[in-house]
């Protein structure tokens, strides 16, 4: 069996820039579990996908706020549910991108 073995040690930090697409959003929306630090990302449409994405986290314990048109800050830090609602995630073919931080 293949596998892939992640060596750390060192914490990435920084910002990178990235196109304002749902594609790129929904990763990075998801990416937000991982951390209990506040993440802010801009140039996130405003779409069905990202709506629903956004309720399923927030079914989770994530907090939200959009601060613009276009950004949004969310606060993992008080996940309380490793459940996703299957209501929300029928709707959405990216929430298996949920099951990765959910680990």
């Amino acid at each position: 069996m293949d596998k892939i073995v992640v060596r750390g040690g060192v914490p990435l930090r920084g910002e990178i820039a990235v196109s304002g697409s749902k594609n790129a959003a929904l990763p990075l929306l998801f990416a937000s579990l991982l951390t209990e630090d506040e993440c802010r990302l801009g140039q996130v449409p405003q779409l069905v996908d990202i709506r629903t994405a956004l309720r399923l986290l927030h079914d989770l314990g994530v907090e939200y706020d959009w601060l613009s048109d276009s950004e949004v800050a969310l606060n993992a830090r008080t996940v309380r549910h490793l459940e996703a609602p299957y209501e929300l995630v029928k709707t959405m073919r990216a929430s298996f991108l949920v099951l990765g931080p959910l680990l």
